[in-house]
């Protein structure tokens, strides 16, 4: 199970930190990550992270959003600076045993949390 919380209201250039708590949850070669859907658009990925630390950021985030994880507390995190209004979607936690899965079609979703910027 993944939980997110964190979410919610800022101002164009504001700060919001993300976080997401797995239980009943092993990680192998695979991951962690978070993924988002705007009104109207696809999920995209915008960032994951490697059970080892590698990271993966998608453009339009970089040098913005940073992902880390603490394996003693199963938490991951997403800090999220100079916030846009093109970052309001929802946000999820997603995770997946698999790198290539983790990428492109994870395995286990969260609920969602919203994040708007205006």
């Amino acid at each position: 199970q993944l939980v997110e919380s964190g979410g919610g209201s800022v101002q164009t250039g504001g700060s919001l930190k993300l976080s997401c708590v797995a239980s009943g949850y092993t990680f192998g070669r695979g991951g962690m990550g978070w993924y988002r859907q705007a009104p109207g658009k696809e999920r995209e990925m915008v960032s994951v992270i490697a059970d080892y630390g590698f990271k993966e950021y998608t453009v339009s985030v970089k040098g913005r959003f940073t992902i880390s994880q603490d394996k003693k507390k199963n938490t991951l995190y997403l800090e999220m600076n100079n916030l846009q209004t093109d970052d309001t979607a929802v946000y999820y936690c997603v995770a997946d045993s698999a790198w290539t899965e983790l990428l492109d079609k994870p395995t286990y979703w969260g609920q969602g949390t919203q994040v708007t910027v205006s």
